[in-house]
């Protein structure tokens, strides 16, 4: 698909992307980019990248293909640093979870007869570093393009392609539609989740307090162990949305804090009812941007394997799991998981295959 891939920044994005391509020959030649000889040494010892170098302009000089996987905040100092060596028809990306102000300042300062085109995969690990890079991190996961009146339609197709063949799920968006939407479900729930660590963490009972957080604080938090200088660039530049949506949560609170303060039992009744209500529907068959998934509910006994045998199950019948969420465990009693499949024909055939072995399977 390409000659020459080259990825500036090679972490777990950068690294997971030189795997896939690796693996699935979709580039000739991975050549990884950045500061430290030591870490891209390990990148390549890794399998995430063939060769590598410290010299960007060499780098990317024969490269068809560049990633800019560097953190948001670095996007636009390094993508001005490489015009000069960029060579003709070569499509520029990024894979940034902010897009507008990169988009517009991208589209200013790509030369002539090369392309820029902005990505995002919303897929990660609060861990980070090539060591934690995995060739299946695209699989299934959504990856956003967001293409502008000005983009090259032939450039455009090929990184539809090249976002298809890494086994992600395409969604076009534009640059403002991408991060209006993502500061609701992606970056609020960062800021909410750090606030809620601070609210527990600053108090005088702290120290007694936090041994005893159990299964729903540490899921509500698990995101605010991610890496402060990368999200204070995430949350910076995409601030006006952000902070339009920390307004409406903050009227959300109003009401849930009204109605605790007067004793309103009717409200507060409907108001958590209507929170279950959409938090139910999210795995869902909802309308959007994505085609819908057909989905099972499944009741597991609560022991060591009991996933994996599902998994395996349906993987010798070469049913592919495109979804799957645990919706309900209780200690010594199991637990209630949801699977999505990609057809309708595999939904059903996973029914009675889990069934005929004993898994109650019920279709959703």
């Amino acid at each position: 698909m390409f000659a020459n891939v080259a990825i500036i920044g090679v972490g777990l994005i950068g690294g997971s992307l030189g795997m896939v391509l690796r693996a699935r020959k979709l580039a000739t030649t991975v050549t990884g980019v950045g500061r430290s000889a030591e870490k891209l040494a390990r990148a390549q010892a890794l399998g995430a990248i063939d060769r590598y170098t410290t010299d960007i302009a060499a780098g990317i000089a024969t490269a068809d293909l560049v990633v800019l996987a560097v953190p948001v905040g670095q996007i636009t100092p390094v993508l001005s640093q490489i015009v000069p060596f960029i060579q003709a028809e070569a499509i520029i990306t990024d894979v940034g979870s902010v897009k507008k102000e990169i988009v517009s300042q991208a589209e200013r300062l790509t030369p002539p007869r090369s392309y820029f085109i902005g990505g995002h995969p919303m897929t990660g690990s609060e861990r980070t570093g090539v060591e934690n890079a995995d060739p299946y991190l695209f699989e299934s996961a959504y990856y956003i393009l967001t293409p502008t009146p000005s983009t090259h339609p032939g450039a455009f197709e090929v990184m539809k392609r090249l976002v298809r063949a890494i086994g992600a799920r395409l969604i076009v968006l534009s640059p403002e539609e991408h991060d209006f939407l993502v500061a609701g479900v992606s970056h609020l729930p960062h800021v909410v989740a750090a606030a809620l660590v601070n609210t527990v963490g600053t108090l005088q009972e702290a120290e007694k307090m936090l041994p005893l957080a159990a299964g729903g604080f540490r899921d509500t938090t698990r995101i605010a162990g991610g890496n402060a200088g990368l999200w204070r660039d995430i949350l910076i530049a995409n601030r006006e949305p952000v902070v339009k949506f920390l307004k409406l949560f903050r009227g959300q609170l109003g009401e849930v804090e009204k109605a605790l303060s007067t004793g309103d039992i009717e409200t507060l009744h409907a108001w958590l009812a209507k929170a279950a209500s959409l938090r139910e529907a999210l795995p869902g068959k909802m309308k959007g941007y994505l085609r819908d998934l057909y989905e099972i509910v499944i009741t597991i006994p609560d022991r060591p394997g009991s996933i994996a045998a599902v998994a395996g199950i349906l993987a010798a019948a070469a049913i592919n799991i495109a979804d799957i969420e645990i919706l309900r465990v209780r200690e010594g009693e199991g637990g209630t998981v949801r699977l999505g499949f990609a057809t309708q024909d595999d939904q059903l055939k996973a029914v009675d295959l889990l069934r005929a072995n004993d898994i109650p399977a019920n279709p959703r």
